[in-house]
Formats: C-alpha cells, sequence, structure tokens
C-alpha cells in the first residue's frame, strides 16, 4: 500500500520498454536488447561499410542509432561485473569494426586492435560510463522530487519480509551507491545537483 493505493505483486513488468522481473536479473532483457541490435545493424551496414565515410561519421551512426538501441531502458538496469564485461565486449567488437585492422609498419600486415588501442582511439564515454551516467541521472530525478512523492518512498523502502540465507542479490541501489563512489560523490543529496545537470561535465567514472 502506497498512499492508499494497492499495487499488485507480480513476478515480472514492463518499464521503459525493459522487463524488470522479481529475481532482479538483467540477463534476458540484455541479450534481447543485443538482439535487437543485429536489425538496426542490417538497416545500416551500407553507411558503416561505405569507404567514402569517415571514422568519425562511422562513430555518429552508431552512437546516434546502434547504442540508444541497445541501451533503451538502460536507467533501471542493476549490472553485475559479468554482464558489463558483457557489453563491454559487444562494442568494442563494433569498434574494431569501425576503425578496422591496424597496419604492421614493417610487414603491412593488418593486426586486430587491442582493447587498450581502441579506447585511446574512441573519445566518447564508453557503454558503461553512459549506462551509469543514465543511472545516476534517473537517480537524481528520484531524489528530486523528494520523499514526498511515492516514488522515492518506493526506492528507499526496505521490505519487510524475511530475507532468504546465502549472499544477498545485487540491487540498484547498489549500482547507484559504487557509481557515486566513482564521481567521489557522498550521498543522495548530491544526486540532486546532477539531476540539475551541474556535475555531469565533471564525471570521472573509471570505466
Amino acid at each position: 500500500m502506497i498512499d492508499n493505493c494497492s499495487f499488485e505483486m507480480v513476478d515480472e513488468f514492463k518499464y521503459l520498454g525493459t522487463t524488470i522481473a522479481d529475481h532482479n536479473s538483467i540477463q534476458e532483457e540484455i541479450k534481447s536488447r543485443l538482439k535487437s541490435r543485429n536489425s538496426c545493424n542490417h538497416s545500416v551496414q551500407d553507411l558503416l561499410s561505405f569507404s567514402l565515410l569517415s571514422k568519425d561519421i562511422k562513430i555518429e551512426i552508431y552512437g546516434s542509432i546502434i547504442l540508444p538501441v541497445v541501451l533503451y531502458g538502460c536507467e533501471t538496469w542493476s549490472l553485475t561485473l559479468r554482464e558489463e564485461r558483457k557489453l563491454r565486449v559487444f562494442e568494442n567488437s563494433v569498434l574494431r569494426r569501425l576503425f578496422g585492422p591496424k597496419r604492421d609498419e614493417v610487414t603491412g600486415e593488418g593486426k586486430k586492435l587491442y582493447n587498450k588501442e581502441l579506447n585511446d582511439l574512441y573519445f566518447s564515454p564508453n557503454i558503461i560510463r553512459v549506462i551509469k551516467s543514465s543511472r545516476m541521472r534517473l537517480a537524481g530525478h528520484v531524489a528530486f522530487v523528494g520523499e514526498r512523492r511515492g516514488v522515492y518512498r518506493v526506492l528507499v523502502a526496505k521490505p519487510e519480509r524475511k530475507i532468504s540465507l546465502g549472499r544477498p542479490r545485487h540491487r540498484w541501489e547498489c549500482n547507484i551507491k559504487m557509481d557515486l563512489q566513482e564521481v567521489r560523490w557522498g550521498s543522495w543529496t548530491g544526486l540532486i545537483l546532477f539531476r540539475r545537470g551541474t556535475v555531469g561535465a565533471t564525471c570521472k567514472c573509471g570505466n
């Protein structure tokens, strides 16, 4: 019960096009998002293969067409390190295709670019940093509306049912706390400034 309104207990529900399950796993959603990029890739295949287009333009195509499809609803994702690695593998595979092989100065043969070389060539925030920024933006919005709103009380509420034995599930709130540590922001109150866009330019996420 929230503000005299009753909410049905369900196993899963859709939010912003994302399926949120009671077991707090986002694996199936990520699989679905990565599959959806295949059709998106097909629609821009000719552009990405067009030799007269510069790499900068191809990166813009990736960032404005492909990436939003993969990250739709990512502000609600609760990611583990394994899922973050899976997303980084996806992005690195796209970037290798955009930048092409590295030519050996001696033999002239093409060599696969290493991840560090890709990071040096790709100046935009990587896919994990984009997710963290989106996640903190949503958290900042919730913090901004204040505790009088139901959405805030739902987020900070503690479940009354008995917690099962074993390692607790990785929660969205846990991701937010780690994200705040990375940008050296101490509390939820500070997210109000992030909501207003004053700390976005100084984000120092390590990924």
